[in-house]
């Protein structure tokens, strides 16, 4: 086959893949009629950029004829039209299209040499002050820099859409940072996991059976698995995922080397039933102060009055004409009168009843008292439930981003006498560790959840681990009250709890806050709930489709998996309009308006894994993205919006925290990895008042066959 050449300038880019580079590119050249369709690998490509290609033609049966690219060169630009293009392209941070117009009006084709050589002069140019010159000539010198990343990494055999991201890490230290120590990439840089770094650094000649890559392996593999809730790996269960990720037979090797990190305290190991069990440290750590800390502070002494507890809440009933349980009243005794209590019960029991007058207790006995739950949405309930300030946990212990950590702990304690932390199964080990840290040794602690949820998406089962560890008191709420009863979601939750099989209603035949709709096939699941979202549920209940109804699935993947809803979701409630402003990164298209979730904490910014927000403007010119969370907004640059997803349809997990008015629930077979009962009963209790489950009978009872559908290794006992 004859290589062939061809130089042209990119007018769009029709599909990118971040993953890849794969792109499909339409290409004016000169000479001929109509544009060209290119494709080939472009790790990072703007319309406007003139390229010199190498490859050879070939027929599509669908598409005709394409050049396909085997190599390339970028050119500078080299007309007008092509200049606005390549600076308006969102290329430049603090140039958009409107001052790539006007920067290429005043200066045509000699625009990128002023830029070059002497950018002072864009203060020539109307609408550009002084501010936004120096911002544009930081961004253009960043640009030079992160695309040598690019080259560097391309001359590898890598993908480079990490460059920007690489580049913001490590700044000028990139290339060295790669070149000499790639893995770190895996551990410090977000979505670069272990086999991206691993490709660089084998094209770099790092010996296939060397010791750092085997090290790395074994702590990717670690760290991989605390991505999956566990603490640690039993030692056999790490040599084989390690052998399989790293291609290596001999795991006598693997062995070796796993030895020499435990030796050298950059692994630890415990035994645990009979078996060694593998930790990175911070875990291990961990584990073993929560412990620490939890059974000093049970065994600290306090002397309160039980009776006195009992007649301030005779009082206090008869004040508000509330009818308190003998279990709650037993549990706000047990509050009052120990240094940590746990309180857990499922809906309709009367947590938040209990709650509120614990509180009130508290503060009738002159007490400091910090409320707290993990995410912003249920800390805002908190404070309504109690009519108190509550805070998220990392606002509670003033995370410091400068510091990377935070401010409250051992030397710092918070000022309270006692810590209130609602929606506590979503706390995961390294979390619980800090809140411990910071709280007073003669102050109690209170942690209210429902253990039956799913536990957090961090490593650990904490509250779960805390309850069957027999040494922390804990107080059980299981009388359902009347008025909850009555609610079938309230009913199912329980029923699916006690392992039996949910009552199923189907619209229309008789009146319910909890509807099941059965259909076998994926596409028809698909159609029947965007028609759930977007027109039955807001026709009937009066819900707004984009703020008060929230999809929750078991997985990402799949054709009912949030990814794929997502796309058909937001095409269906928040299509493209003229003066909407949205914004292509490779394969995700955002909008403003969209919802979207965070998926990895983010402390700079202040934003956890699991928030939701909405896309409140796009500024293409400073390459900006505002993101409301609640009463917050957020500013994410282009580079970190990797970390945000859509959000119409979220994962069970990603929901914990969260109470919605209306949740349409999507159940089939092909999710049967995650289904599980305390998945089901999770996504249940997410709802206010109304509940849609679409899918298939046996999917349901593969879900009830299923206490938990991944058993987590953890060892935190008190």
């Amino acid at each position: 086959m004859t290589e062939d050449q061809l130089t042209g300038t990119v007018d769009r880019v029709t599909y990118h893949s971040e993953e890849s580079g794969y792109s499909v590119l339409r290409l004016s050249v000169p000479g001929m009629a109509d544009a060209v369709t290119v494709v080939g690998n472009f790790p990072t490509i703007a319309p406007g950029e003139q390229l010199r290609l190498r490859g050879w033609w070939t027929t599509h049966p669908q598409y005709g004829d394409q050049f396909k690219s085997m190599g390339y060169e970028v050119l500078r630009p080299a007309t007008i039209t092509g200049i606005q293009k390549y600076l308006g392209s969102g290329l430049i941070k603090g140039v958009g299209p409107v001052t790539a117009r006007r920067i290429v009006d005043h200066f045509g084709t000699a625009t990128l040499d002023i830029i070059e050589n002497d950018i002072g002069r864009l203060g020539e140019v109307h609408g550009i002050a002084r501010k936004r010159v120096d911002l544009i000539q930081r961004a253009w010198e960043e640009q030079r820099a992160i695309k040598q990343v690019m080259l560097f990494l391309q001359s590898n055999g890598v993908s480079t859409h990490f460059a920007v991201k690489i580049f913001k890490h490590y700044a000028q230290d990139s290339i060295e940072v790669v070149e000499k120590t790639p893995y770190r990439l895996a551990a410090e840089v977000f979505g670069i996991g272990f086999r991206t770094a691993d490709q660089i650094a084998r094209n770099l000649g790092l010996p296939f059976d060397s010791p750092e890559r085997i090290e790395a392996g074994l702590r990717f593999v670690l760290s991989d698995a605390s991505d999956e809730g566990h603490c640690f790996l039993p030692q056999q269960e790490l040599l084989t995922r390690a052998a399989e990720i790293l291609e290596i037979e001999e795991s006598l090797k693997i062995e070796v080397v796993l030895a020499q990190m435990i030796t050298a305290e950059r692994l630890k190991c415990e035994i645990l039933d009979g078996e060694n069990s593998i930790y990175l440290p911070a875990f291990w750590q961990a584990e073993r102060s929560l412990a620490r800390r939890l059974f000093s502070l049970v065994n600290r002494p306090l002397e309160v009055s039980a009776d006195r507890v009992r007649h301030w809440l005779e009082r206090y009933a008869g004040r508000h004409s509330i009818e308190l349980s003998a279990e709650q009243i037993q549990a706000i005794v047990d509050a009052a009168t120990r240094r940590v209590l746990i309180l857990t019960g499922g809906p309709g029991t009367g947590k938040t009843t209990t709650l509120r007058a614990m509180v009130q207790l508290f503060l009738s006995m002159g007490k400091r008292v910090l409320l707290a739950s993990p995410t912003g949405r249920a800390a805002q309930r908190l404070s309504e439930v109690t009519g108190r300030e509550a805070k998220t946990i990392h606002r509670l212990l003033e995370f410091d981003p400068s510091q990377m950590g935070f401010k409250r702990g051992e030397e710092l304690p918070l000022d309270a006498d006692v810590v209130i932390i609602d929606e506590s199964s979503m706390i995961d080990l390294l979390l619980a560790n800090s809140l411990l840290r910071a709280v007073p040794p003669d102050a109690q602690l209170v942690l209210v959840g429902d253990a039956d949820q799913l536990p957090s998406v961090g490593p650990g089962r904490v509250l779960e681990d805390l309850i069957a560890c027999g040494t922390i008191p804990v107080a059980r709420l299981t009388q359902v009250f009347r008025q909850a009863a009555e609610s079938l979601i309230v009913q199912n939750a329980h029923r699916i709890n006690r392992g039996e099989f949910p009552r199923l209603v189907t619209p229309g035949s008789e009146k319910s806050d909890c509807y099941f709709i059965e259909e076998e096939d994926p596409a028809e699941i698909v159609s029947l709930l965007v028609r759930a979202v977007a027109s039955s549920l807001p026709a009937r209940f009066g819900y707004d489709p984009r703020s008060d109804i929230q999809v929750l699935t078991p997985m990402n993947r799949g054709h009912v998996g949030a990814n794929s809803l997502n796309t058909v979701l937001q095409q269906t409630l928040n299509p493209p309009r003229p003066g909407r402003q949205e914004l292509a990164r490779g394969n995700r298209l955002m909008r403003v308006g969209d919802r979207v979730i965070q998926r990895v904490n983010n402390y700079k910014l202040e934003v956890f894994n699991g928030d939701l927000g909405t896309i409140e403007a796009i500024d293409l010119e400073d390459q900006v993205v505002a993101v409301r969370f609640g009463n917050r907004l957020v500013a994410y640059d282009y580079a970190d919006l990797l970390e945000l997803a859509l959000g119409y349809a979220v994962t069970v997990h990603k929901s914990q925290g969260s109470e919605y008015p209306a949740i349409v629930i999507p159940v089939h077979s092909s999710h049967y990895l995650m289904l599980s009962r305390n998945l089901l009963y999770t996504a249940l209790t997410r709802a206010r008042k109304t509940v849609v489950i679409i899918g298939s009978v046996k999917a349901l009872a593969i879900a009830m066959r299923s206490i938990e559908a991944v058993k987590r290794y953890t060892s935190l006992r008190i």
